[in-house]
């Protein structure tokens, strides 16, 4: 079909059958030909100032360029989407679908706070039209709530903030909805990510009422193997908490946080303060003096 709108040199309608083309090659993850495709369709739609077509046209680019890790080309192609969409009336499900990408970009460079803003003004668009998309937008809302460490605000959505503490829970929703979540490219990435901040969240919270204890103990109460848990000691490295691990008996023995006496640290630098205005009285004395 494509061939036959070169063929015929049907301009308008080769340019819209190409565009769905790059969109379909995305789709069977052939990014590079899309890509490739697409990029001479962007230069044409912009000598002809098709700024609807081009809105769509960009926020494809930005996809493909997400797709092959290129985050600063993918961030400047929804960019170039706003300012074409602000110029013309643009509708209102394409405009959610400006917000959806954005937020996405903002979610992968870890903005989680900035990409929840911009799932919520998408979610708006699409809920008020009855969009079907309205749903994996609210779902990547509450996910960067989880990322930030604010399961709390989604209140009467996710149960309680005891459940999203457990690893159990986490990874057996794993399992239970695999096409929700971990089939979902964009919150695949952040899994482990996520895994890893509430595993070290149960440690921290474990490890809290104990001086010693052993590390078989710790893997019960989370109900993980002990090879997880032994990661503490990373944990001790990037000062999370303070302690050593006593590998021959398997132990990890944790000590209480020093807090710094502000009496002391006053006190040097009043010494320290001393010192230098002696040193500069004495460096305008006489020799003998200094003797």
């Amino acid at each position: 079909m494509v061939e036959w709108t070169r063929a015929e040199k049907r301009t308008f309608l080769r340019q819209r059958m190409e565009a769905r083309l790059a969109a379909l090659l995305m789709e069977n993850k052939e990014y590079v030909e899309a890509l490739a495709l697409l990029s001479t369709l962007v230069k044409e739609f912009r000598r002809l100032d098709d700024k609807l077509l081009l809105v769509d046209i960009d926020l494809l680019e930005s996809k493909l360029h997400f797709s092959l890790r290129n985050l600063p080309k993918a961030k400047a192609a929804p960019t170039a989407a706003r300012t074409a969409a602000n110029a013309i009336y643009y509708p209102p499900a394409q405009q959610g679908t400006i917000d959806f990408q954005s937020g996405i970009l903002n979610a992968e460079e870890k903005y989680c706070k900035t990409g929840y803003k911009y799932f919520f003004k998408g979610f708006e668009s699409f809920n008020a039209l009855g969009n079907s998309r309205a749903v994996s937008t609210f779902k990547y809302m509450l996910f960067c709530k989880i990322m930030v460490s604010q399961a709390d605000d989604v209140v009467g959505i996710i149960s309680s903030k005891a459940g999203l503490q457990s690893l159990k829970l986490f990874e057996n929703a794993i399992y239970d909805y695999k096409a929700e979540i971990e089939d979902d490219p964009v919150i695949h990435r952040h899994l482990s990510s996520l895994y890893d901040t509430l595993l070290e969240q149960n440690r921290c919270r474990l490890i809290e009422p104990f001086s010693r204890v052993e590390i078989a103990h710790i893997a019960e109460l989370i109900e993980l193997p002990i090879d997880h848990v032994e990661k503490l000691s990373q944990m001790i490295l990037d000062k999370k908490f303070t302690g050593t691990l006593d590998q021959g008996a398997g132990c990890l023995i944790i000590f209480e946080d020093l807090k710094a006496d502000a009496i002391y640290s006053a006190t040097l630098d009043t010494i320290a303060t001393w010192r230098r205005l002696l040193r500069a009285f004495m460096s305008g004395q006489p020799k003998s003096w200094r003797e």
